[in-house]
Parts: structure tokens; C-alpha cells; sequence
């Protein structure tokens, strides 16, 4: 890893001493690069190698330096060697990229920029999350950035990438926090290029010349003016980049998996602790699980969570969680942690007192069956899409609810079952937009299954399940003849959830 100009300068004077003469340049210990061109065939770390000819040199380890985001050398405890962000190694952006390159017409060209920083009123700010696609494809987490991904040829890995960022600003980093500059997106992020972001409009357009076709969804125009990008683009033909890269973000890959699967454990563990609990107030069962999934691994939580007492549950994405719960009553909690950026999603409802009554128990064991079902159904060869799973569930309801003595007439299964039982979950809690429910399931998609019964105070319902609200939700793995639960660590047996507080 070589080090940015700013920080050569820094540590200039120190060697001087050393060498005495002024030093040209410093290779730092990086095992990112090293790890990557031993196993890459497009051989990122040859573009180095010119810096041994002829020069002298001093080494300074890379833990030393601050970069943008937490790597391997200044953050073991985060990030594996090799690793870029957690659990996702170099390689595999590196193959991101030249899966998604493989996909362009001969000449073709991706464009993606990174997330704005979002403001919460004033100068006070969101913290920084990045645009999915842009993330899925560099790994790298700053904002005022771009990634062009160039198909150079007939094979696999014929694709050139240009990574624009901000260069090293040792004033406004002194403000804002450390960057990582342009040396260290061609030596971490592994750019074949690096340019500045800020000369974007002279840079980017030789890039494109002779370009058949440019694939981005970054905006093109902002109330009825041309952005920077899109008066770059503004001659080119352009298409829609999304469908191109759902395809490929759809079906996750083992280390994507593993990802999920700690989100889903560590959650589902938080989950069932704090069913053991006797909780009072909605905010403070919700701050425990905040709690939880930070402190055992995940980086925080993946959304707004839903903890609705009562009739609240009713409502399907009540994320207020400042009211009491009433003794007797159930609390319905939708919520899960993120790691990596890969999320999990999970719902249980279960008796604040610890044990369901009669009415609340039939109800929850109702959803339950029928929630099984559906995760069954998630197998390839099944050949079900979402779509179907959904339709075998409200079927599945229809005949649990009409056994319990619901009159299913008219629009009642709208009322009791008001939204679709499951999406994609991945990078982003709805994965991939845009990608049909409809497509059958294949191994390595993954999926939620939630079925929910929400009981309105309507005479047309009987009189003991009114103001009751039941949803019940895993993250689920498509495997080739199995479900593979993500999220199995939080219980939802009824025996279950009454054992825990006896």
C-alpha cells in the first residue's frame, strides 16, 4: 500500500534524518494488495511494482495511517486480512465487477455514484450510509465519489475500473474526519485509476468516448436542469443500470450468507433474551435490542424498529415505541441487526406477562402453522416464486381463521391480511427494487416469510381476538431442496416463549 502524498510529506522530515536525503516515496506493509494479486488474474498489485526501480525507500506500517473507513491494517478487530468491509475480501468486489461488466454489451459502460450526505436539520447530519449498487460493486464507504466500470473485451475479467473520490485534505479532514484519498483507491479499493472527483467534468468524458452504450440510474436532471453528470452524459445514449445489476445482487453469495446468518443469530439471540424479560415500556424493549446487537457483533441496527403493544401491533409499521404495555397484552416487535451492511429481518409477538391467554394463544398458533408452511416452501425445488408463497399463505389463513370462526366474507382477508408475505433481503431490508416477486426461487435467493393477522375492532370479528395483532417473520436462505432459516435463534414455539419466563 502506498502512501498518500499528504502523509509522505508528513513522515518526510521524520526519515530525512534516517536517509539524509529527501525521501521519494514510502511503501507501506498492506497485506490487501498482496493478498489480492496473488489470487486475482487481473493482477491489481503489478501497477506497484515500477515504484521499486531505481528509488529508495522507507516502510511504514498502514496501522499508522487514517483512511475513510476501518481496514484490515488499522482495524484487525473489524476487518479479516484481505477483507474490505466485513467478511467480503477484495476478490470478491473484484468479481462483483466483472460479473457486472460480462453483462454490458460489448463497449458498454456503468457509471454509479455514491450516497449524498443527508441532512437532519441544519449542519447536523445523517450518518453516511452508501448507495447500495455503488457499495456492492466498491466496497468503498465515502461520499463525493463515482465508479466507472469499463468492458474492455470478450472475457470475464476485460473490464477497466476508475474509482473518483476526494484527494487527501489534511485542512478539511481536520473538520470532517479522515478520507482515504486517491493512492489508497487504487492500492485498497483496488480502482485502476483514481482520479478527483471534484475534476470530474474534464476526467470523465475521455473515459466515455467511444462508449456504446452508458448504464447508470444516478440522476440525470434535478428540477428540470441537467445535474454535473448529466450534462457530461447529455450526448450519450443511456439505459437503466438497475435490472443489469438486480440480477446479480438477487442470488447472494456464501460470504453474503455467512453475513446474514450473524445478523440473523445475533438478533434472534437479543430477541429471546429479551423475551425473558417483564417490560413496561415500548422504548425500553426497543433500546435493550439496540443494545444487544451492537454489543455482540452487529454494527447496529438494520431499520426503524416496530415494538407496538396491544392494538398497536395492528398498525403494521408503528415505530413511535413511546407507549406502556398494558399487563395482558402482546407485544408485536419487527426488528433486526446489520452487519457488513447485510441486514436481517425478524418478527415475533409474544405476551408481555409471559404467558398467552386462550384467545391470544389459538390466534398466535394460527399464524404460526401457517408460517411454517411457508418457509418450507422456500426450496428450489419447489419452483415457487414469492408470489405463489404468498397465495398458498392467505390460503393457508383463510382455513386457520375460518376454524377459529371469522366470517371471511367480502373484504375481510384485506382487513386480516393486508400485506404480502415476503421480500428480498440483502444490502438493503427490500432488496433489489424492482426484482419481480414473481421470478421463481433459486438457490441463494433470500427471502422473508411473515404472515400476519391483524384484527381490527369490527363486530364482523369475534369479540375475544378483536385488538389482537400477531406477525411472525424469518429471514430466510433458498437452498437447492431446503430452507435455510437465517434467523432461527428466535424462538417462536409457544412452549417456547412460556418456558423462558417460568
Amino acid at each position: 500500500m502506498r502512501l498518500p502524498r499528504a502523509a509522505v510529506r508528513h513522515f518526510e522530515h521524520h526519515l530525512r534524518r534516517q536517509y539524509q536525503r529527501p525521501l521519494q516515496a514510502v511503501q507501506t506493509q498492506s497485506r490487501y494488495l498482496e493478498s489480492f494479486s496473488a489470487s486475482s488474474s487481473r493482477g491489481a498489485a503489478s501497477r506497484s511494482s515500477s515504484w521499486w526501480t531505481g528509488r529508495s525507500y522507507g516502510t511504514v506500517s498502514a496501522a499508522d495511517l487514517e483512511f475513510g473507513q476501518p481496514v484490515h491494517e488499522t482495524h484487525p478487530h473489524i476487518l479479516k486480512a484481505g477483507e474490505i468491509t466485513p467478511g467480503i475480501t477484495a476478490q470478491e468486489y473484484a468479481d462483483r465487477r466483472a460479473q457486472l461488466a460480462f453483462s454490458l454489451p460489448e463497449n458498454g459502460v456503468a457509471v454509479l455514484a455514491a450516497a449524498d450526505l443527508k441532512y437532519r436539520s441544519g449542519a447536523v447530519f445523517y450518518a453516511h450510509r452508501q448507495e447500495s449498487n455503488f457499495l456492492y460493486l466498491t466496497g468503498f464507504l465515502e461520499q463525493d465519489a463515482l465508479a466507472v466500470i469499463q468492458r474492455t473485451g470478450p472475457a470475464l475479467h476485460d473490464y477497466l475500473f476508475h474509482l473518483f473520490c476526494r484527494p487527501k485534505d489534511a485542512r478539511a479532514e481536520q473538520w470532517s474526519g479522515p478520507w482515504s484519498g486517491l493512492q489508497a483507491a487504487e492500492d485498497i479499493f483496488n480502482a485502476d485509476a483514481a482520479g478527483d472527483i471534484h475534476q470530474l467534468e474534464t476526467l470523465l468524458p475521455p473515459l466515455l468516448r467511444g462508449a456504446s452504450r452508458i448504464y447508470t440510474d444516478s440522476p440525470l436532471t434535478q428540477n428540470h436542469n441537467p445535474t454535473p453528470l448529466g450534462t457530461i452524459l447529455r450526448s450519450l445514449p443511456t439505459s437503466p443500470l438497475q435490472p443489469l445489476i438486480n440480477q446479480q445482487r438477487a442470488i447472494k453469495s456464501p460470504a453474503e450468507i455467512a453475513n446474514m446468518r450473524h445478523a440473523g443469530r445475533v438478533s434472534g439471540r437479543a430477541i429471546t433474551s429479551a423475551m425473558r424479560r417483564a417490560w413496561t415500556l415500548e422504548k425500553d424493549l426497543q433500546s435493550f435490542l439496540e443494545y444487544e446487537f451492537t454489543k455482540h457483533g452487529c454494527s447496529g441496527p438494520a431499520y426503524v424498529p416496530v415494538v407496538a403493544g396491544g392494538s398497536r401491533g395492528c398498525m403494521i409499521h408503528y415505530v413511535q415505541n413511546t407507549a406502556a404495555l398494558a399487563p395482558g397484552s402482546m407485544v408485536l416487535v419487527d426488528a433486526g441487526g446489520e452487519y457488513g451492511t447485510y441486514i436481517t429481518d425478524i418478527t415475533r409477538t409474544w405476551p408481555v406477562d409471559g404467558k398467552f391467554t386462550p384467545a391470544q394463544k389459538d390466534l398466535y398458533e394460527a399464524v404460526l402453522r401457517v408460517q411454517r408452511m411457508g418457509v418450507s416452501l422456500c426450496r428450489a425445488n419447489a419452483g415457487m416464486t414469492l408470489d405463489q408463497i404468498h397465495r398458498a399463505t392467505e390460503a393457508g389463513l383463510r382455513e386457520q381463521l375460518t376454524q377459529l370462526g371469522f366470517d371471511l366474507s367480502g373484504d375481510a382477508m384485506d382487513v386480516l391480511f393486508p400485506h404480502h408475505v415476503g421480500h428480498y433481503v440483502g444490502l438493503d431490508v427490500h432488496d433489489v427494487p424492482g426484482y419481480g416477486r414473481c421470478v421463481p426461487l433459486r438457490k441463494g435467493h433470500c427471502v422473508t416469510v411473515e404472515p400476519g393477522v391483524y384484527v381490527p375492532d369490527d363486530e364482523r370479528f369475534p369479540a375475544h381476538f378483536r385488538g389482537l395483532a400477531v406477525r411472525i417473520e424469518d429471514s430466510v436462505c433458498v437452498d437447492a431442496d431446503s430452507p435455510f432459516i437465517l434467523t432461527t435463534e428466535a424462538v417462536k414455539e409457544v412452549d417456547d416463549i412460556e418456558a423462558l419466563r417460568s
